[in-house]
């Protein structure tokens, strides 16, 4: 008998071979240019003189090869070759091509600037000694992510040289490493450092965009964040400092996450600046009608239109790029709804691209986190990215903010509080009405803040945004933030009202840190850092968002509390589940959830929605497979009167206080307690036992 020879591998169009190897790719004779565009006509290679970026030296006619793809070899493509395209095509609804214009090649590895909106694309040669260095590959139940900003997190450290202050070297310097260590925190999420520009509205008033969200390029690193001397040298020299940053985290056993920003670029809306994606294929890289309008999914002008298989690949290699070759250990994707629209600009969470992505095995052992909304029509996806995605769970963040700001407020103003503590619980607990079974509760990435929205410290001192700054007479950002200002609008002298402020910072991130889930701190919230009430400060490049290092006391203490928190999670597994427990079952590495009224007697379904009774009492009970047995109890006491507490009858228990809230500094000693005694509660506050 004679067997059929076997099916050829089917491909999603993104996966084409007819995609492979786009960009310039170095040979001993000088290089091949590969770019596709699905429209033009016509396209050119130009190199340029390594000094004059206005003097082409050669220009060679780019051959179509099939597929959409042009072609040209050239020896003067060697690395640190200046080198652009432009490109023609027809005209009509959704075709922009101008074939005079400059463009940035999409696979560039460095880029090079004469004047604003003026660029080069580099030729990289990418080599680097990585010795021994290794991803560290953190277990994600043991994971907490520290979202920072490359410039603002070092800008003024006072222990850094001044050369550093703002870049990648600064960064992995020894004293920033150690900040990073003794905090305790396993994997630095920086915000955007691909190649980006500052829109033109914001340069005509004087701002820039510090944040980073308006890509140029999805595979150069923004070259401002580094050092003169490297930025002097060169496109080669940048690369080479971002991934010795890279390098030195790792051997520190720090990991790193970039957030990045493939849902729109630059080139904003039409009549926006034409640099690289708009002139080489308008039609096929933005989502548009038939009759050439944009459709704005991000809010930002453009929405890069995945469904097709060029601009969907664009973005699965540059990932595997930033994965393999600069050895970046996981992602965020800012408004990641956007790149699971369809053709008709629907979401599905079966997207192609998506899809790829998790299956790619460049990828493998990645960390991938969605931001699972968009400004579009069925933008709010929160829980619907499937298998193999983490997502930011807002539902979380919204009701811890009310349990401990906006619920304490309304109660002072109506003496009850307006919800019982149910939705706190379950949020506590891992997001299980969020989250599948099958996905459990590490698929929620937990916060209380972001980049985006006020500080830890501004939530609890400023009832409204404060963005005047910004230039938008106060019309930009959020208008509901969940923040309480504890009795005074931002700086005060009144003491009670400062104490009651840093009781609530303790308990948001003590709520935070011992929450099932995947953790997220925003640097700077460790110590109480303030942005003055400004919610949308992605247009200031200045003091007001850098990391300030001259700390008070009470500083220094919040950052105390931080750490002991870090520490009592890594050495509690029932803290930190991998999957969701079911009742009568054993899973492994689930924790039992047991839960307790004040008065240490089994929670009674009355008592969970009760505003009149914000007392719980939640003991988790790990269900090992790696680690010894663990129990734990948190104690959460929810309205601003104090109160006692009868801690569960357990047989042959003692209950031994790692943490409490209600402490300015953490306490040195271990009080330990019996089943069955009566412990004070300060009114809103937490107590946390291990119990033995």
């Amino acid at each position: 008998m004679v067997r059929p020879e076997p099916a050829p591998p089917i491909h999603p169009g993104l996966l084409s071979p007819a995609l492979d190897d786009l960009g310039v790719r170095l040979g001993p004779g000088g290089g091949t240019l590969r770019v596709w565009s699905g429209s033009a006509d016509a396209m050119q290679l130009l190199v340029f003189d390594d000094v004059d970026l206005d003097w082409a030296t050669e220009t060679v006619a780019m051959t179509p090869v099939g597929g959409g793809v042009f072609e040209a070899v050239s020896p003067l493509l060697r690395p640190g070759a200046r080198y652009a395209v432009r490109v023609g095509g027809p005209h009509g609804p959704g075709h922009t091509f101008n074939p005079q214009s400059l463009l940035i090649e999409p696979y560039s590895r460095g880029l090079v600037s004469g004047s604003f909106g003026d660029w080069r694309s580099v030729v990289v040669d990418g080599s680097f000694d990585w010795g021994d260095s290794a991803k560290p590959r953190v277990p994600l139940d043991r994971t907490v992510v520290y979202e920072g900003h490359v410039k603002g997190l070092t800008k003024r450290h006072p222990f850094i040289p001044p050369a550093l202050h703002g870049t990648y070297a600064g960064l992995a310097h020894p004293a920033m490493i150690d900040h990073l260590l003794a905090l305790g925190i396993t994997s630095v999420e920086l915000l955007p450092v691909h190649a980006f520009a500052t829109e033109p509205r914001l340069l005509q008033l004087g701002l820039s965009n510090y944040w980073g969200y308006n890509s140029l390029n999805f595979f150069t690193p923004h070259a401002p964040y580094a050092t003169a001397a490297s930025r002097a040298e060169g496109p080669e020299a940048v690369l080479r400092e971002f991934k010795g940053m890279v390098k030195l985290l790792h051997e520190a056993g720090l990991e790193v996450i970039l957030d990045v920003v493939y849902n729109h670029t630059a080139e904003e809306g039409i009549g926006g600046p034409r640099t690289s994606l708009r002139g080489i294929d308008n039609r096929s890289y933005y989502r548009q009608t038939a009759e050439g309008a944009y459709i704005d999914e991000t809010g930002c002008g453009n929405a890069v239109n995945t469904s097709t298989d060029a601009a969907a690949r664009l973005v699965l290699d540059s990932l595997r790029y930033w994965s393999d070759e600069v050895q970046i250990d996981g992602f965020r994707f800012d408004l990641a709804v956007t790149l699971g629209r369809d053709e008709n600009h629907s979401f599905t969470p079966e997207h192609p691209l998506l899809a790829a992505i998790r299956a790619d095995e460049t990828l493998a052992g990645a960390k991938l986190i969605a931001e699972p909304w968009d400004v579009g029509m069925g933008g709010w996806q929160t829980g619907n990215f499937g298998d193999g995605w983490l997502e930011w769970n807002d539902r979380y963040r919204d009701r811890v903010r009310n349990f401990w700001l906006s619920d304490i407020d309304y109660a002072r103003r109506a003496s009850t509080a307006p919800v019982g503590i149910g939705g706190f619980a379950t949020r506590l607990a891992g997001s299980s009405n969020t989250f599948s079974e099958e996905r459990g509760p590490l698929a929620s990435v937990n916060f209380v803040t972001a980049h985006d929205g006020f500080t830890l410290r501004d939530l609890v001192s400023y009832d409204v945004k404060h963005n005047l700054g910004n230039g938008e007479q106060n019309r930009d950002g959020a208008d509901t933030n969940r923040s309480f200002n504890h009795g005074a609008e931002g700086k005060t002298t009144d003491e009670r009202v400062l104490a009651t402020r840093r009781k609530a910072m303790r308990n948001l991130m003590g709520t935070l840190l011992t929450s099932a889930g995947v953790p997220m701190i925003t640097a700077g919230d460790e110590m109480g850092r303030t942005q003055r009430g400004n919610n949308n400060a992605y247009c200031h490049d200045s003091a007001l968002t850098w990391l300030s290092w001259d700390l008070a006391p009470w500083q220094h203490d919040l950052f105390a509390h931080t750490r002991r928190l870090l520490q009592v999670r890594r050495d509690n597994p029932a803290l930190r589940p991998r999957r969701f427990a079911r009742l009568g079952e054993r899973i492994p590495s689930a924790s039992v959830m047991e839960w307790f009224d004040e008065h240490g007697e089994t929670m009674s379904s009355d008592r969970w929605n009760d505003p009149a009774h914000r007392t719980l009492q939640y003991l988790a009970t790990s269900t090992p497979e790696e680690e010894a047995p663990n129990r734990v109890l948190v104690v959460i006491h929810g309205t601003e009167d104090d109160t006692e507490i009868v801690l569960p009858d357990l047989d042959d228990a003692i209950f031994v206080e790692l943490w409490s809230s209600a402490d300015e500094t953490p306490a040195e000693d271990e009080p330990r307690f019996a089943p069955g005694e009566v412990v004070p509660i300060a009114g809103a506050s937490m107590r946390l036992f291990r119990v033995d």
